[in-house]
């Protein structure tokens, strides 16, 4: 990640709805910005490029956006910041029609205010969290739903329960794709559970974390993608290892292991979410 400190026309702590996020400016992509909350990177986008791809686990993201049939794309982001991914995908799947969902209105304005925003074709954003918002959505309305909700550096566990993956799969398109952004650490016992919960609702799997993540060396990111029709695991496969975050791909027997019949999560349930140690966002 590049050298990163306050510059430029509107940088600095902002009040948000939920507390107070910091713009942080790129010294080496003069339109590069990082949001920040409580210390924790959210969000980098640049705003002349929005194909560059800052953050290692939006980069396995657009690997799987990447390999979905050629076209347009009905998308729905549960979490948006500032929105990386949907710049990402309007910019390579133009025509895409997308909906953000975002609780943090005054996120929202900020992001509109400082962030070009608006400048993004077809979407729509709803301040609304994300069950809520799943909610409203139509039956087979969208072909890719990506779940990257985080509360500071935790997921939300409503978000990540079999009640909900039941509302996704709702609203999925019977071949569409779920993407989720699922952060742990040492001994993966969330990550586990999280994909036995996923496993639960869509019959096909895979997984995509560096090699250090996935041995529970070190708090990271792992992205897991679903589908009740497929996936393209070769080309994830191929791709991961050949891409800069030299990631591994986890799929069949492999993340049947991986979860080691680790219980499904469902609400209600109480669950020690995982902290990352201070060092990794020092």
């Amino acid at each position: 990640m590049s050298r990163r400190e306050p510059r430029g026309p509107a940088p600095g702590r902002y009040p948000v709805t939920f507390g107070e996020v910091e713009l942080l400016a790129d010294l080496d992509r003069p339109s590069g910005w990082v949001v920040s909350s409580g210390g924790v990177p959210q969000s980098y986008v640049d705003l002349d490029d929005p194909t560059y791809l800052d953050f290692e686990y939006v980069q396995l993201m657009a690997l799987v956006v990447d390999l979905l049939p050629p076209g347009p794309l009905d998308a729905v982001h549960i979490g948006g910041c500032a929105c990386t991914l949907p710049r990402y995908v309007a910019a390579v799947r133009p025509g895409s029609r997308q909906i953000v969902a975002e609780p943090d209105a005054g996120l929202v304005q900020l992001v509109r205010d400082h962030l070009r925003l608006k400048s993004v074709p077809r979407l729509k954003v709803r301040i609304l969290d994300g069950r809520t918002a799943t909610a409203q959505l139509g039956d087979g309305s969208a072909d890719l739903l990506v779940l990257d909700a985080f509360s500071g550096a935790m997921m939300p566990l409503d978000l990540a329960t079999s009640q909900y993956m039941d509302e996704v799969a709702r609203v999925l398109r019977p071949d569409g794709t779920l993407l989720v952004n699922i952060a742990d650490g040492k001994g993966l016992a969330f990550a586990r559970r999280v994909l036995a919960t996923i496993r639960g609702a869509f019959p096909h799997v895979a997984m995509l974390a560096e090699p250090g993540v996935l041995r529970g060396r070190r708090f990271g990111n792992l992205i897991a993608a679903a589908s009740r029709t497929g996936l393209p695991v070769d080309g994830l496969t191929r791709r991961a290892a050949g891409g800069l975050t030299q990631a591994r791909c986890v799929h069949g027997e492999d993340l049947t292991r991986f979860v080691a019949g680790a219980p499904p999560l469902n609400d209600g349930d109480p669950v020690v979410l995982p902290v990352p140690p201070p060092a990794v966002f020092g």
